[in-house]
């Protein structure tokens, strides 16, 4: 029996490894690596249960005042209701365990009579986290009423154009215009819980009336109600003024009418002579120097006064009865002559 010696059986190993290792040091090096397991040849996929998150409001006004009692719905992306809840006392609520994914946050009611609700708005909620969302309800607007009247009637006035204008370094203005009634109407934001100024100013009057260019001032308080009433006066026409070449006609007084006077009367009595200082009567005036007759009418209207005229006529009376005493005293001495002589 043929016994190998360790060493020589050793050697021969040795010579038959390094033949085949020779051409395996020359192959490409893509051979070297083993083929991917496929598909279906790898361990199946771990599944994980998906993680959940949360949102926190906070509420308050625009002064930074907390707001209690303000109520919250948080709708899927479907649609569907999620969560809902009203702020606490520090005005805080928090939505939890909710999965991950888009949700609309929707304000309900803002709890105060001072404020409305805020806008809806979009939340993204993500793995293991709470989302802060600070949500501020603004203040009520107030509610603005113009009037345009007659100043001296009362009547209203359509076509008045007003400009609002919020006093503030802003200025910004809203423009109204009256009605048929008169009036116009708008909503004015407020920004504090005392009040926002505002300026009224009427801009264009109505067909036939005189700008009222003074402003009104109000404050406008949330939720409040204002009204403000404006009053025009009338235009006033001008007098027209006669050209140069046209004179005005002077009035003419109407001339006083004559007193009447009665037929056959005179306006004043004629005066009678008086009675001599020898006691002899006045004559007669048969026996007078004739006096011319009066006419028994009445006198034509010369528009001259009667005095004078009558004047006169008593002047000649008593001249032709001073006569007539001279003559009677004559004839008395000249028939007493011839009696003295015998």
């Amino acid at each position: 029996m043929h016994i190998h010696s360790p060493r020589r059986t050793t050697a021969a190993a040795i010579t038959v490894a390094a033949a085949v290792a020779g051409p395996l040091a020359w192959a490409p090096a893509a051979a070297a690596h083993a083929p991917e397991p496929t598909s279906s040849a790898s361990a199946p996929a771990v599944r994980h249960l998906p993680e959940t998150g949360g949102v926190k409001i906070f509420k308050k006004d625009p002064d930074g005042g907390r707001m209690a009692g303000a109520a919250f719905t948080l709708l899927d992306d479907a649609g569907k209701e999620a969560a809902s809840g009203r702020t606490d006392a520090e005005g805080r609520l928090a939505f939890e365990d909710l999965s991950t994914g888009v949700y609309r946050l929707k304000e309900t009611d803002s709890g105060s009579p001072l404020h409305t609700v805020a806008a809806d708005q979009d939340v993204i909620v993500t793995p293991g986290t709470a989302v802060p969302l600070t949500v501020i309800d603004p203040f009520k607007p107030a509610n603005l009423t113009v009037k345009k009247t007659d100043k001296s009637s009362g009547k209203p006035l359509p076509g008045a154009i007003v400009n609002v204008t919020l006093v503030d370094s802003s200025g910004k203005t809203v423009t109204v215009t009256t009605g048929k009634d008169g009036t116009a109407t708008v909503q004015l934001p407020v920004t504090t819980r005392t009040g926002t100024p505002y300026k009224i100013t009427e801009s264009k009057a109505p067909s036939g009336y005189e700008l009222d260019s003074a402003p009104a001032k109000i404050t406008a308080k949330p939720g409040a109600s204002e009204t403000v009433t404006l009053a025009d006066t009338p235009k006033r026409h001008p007098t027209p003024t006669p050209s140069p070449t046209e004179t005005a006609p002077t009035p003419t007084a109407p001339a006083k009418p004559a007193p009447e006077r009665t037929p056959g009367k005179q306006n004043q009595a004629t005066p009678r002579p008086e009675a001599s200082a020898s006691g002899a009567a006045a004559p007669t005036p048969s026996s007078a120097t004739p006096t011319p007759q009066q006419a028994t009418g009445s006198l034509a209207h010369t528009g001259a006064d009667a005095t004078p005229w009558l004047l006169g006529t008593a002047g000649v009376l008593l001249a032709g009865g001073a006569a007539v005493v001279i003559a009677a005293r004559r004839r008395r001495s000249q028939d007493a002559a011839p009696t003295d002589g015998r």
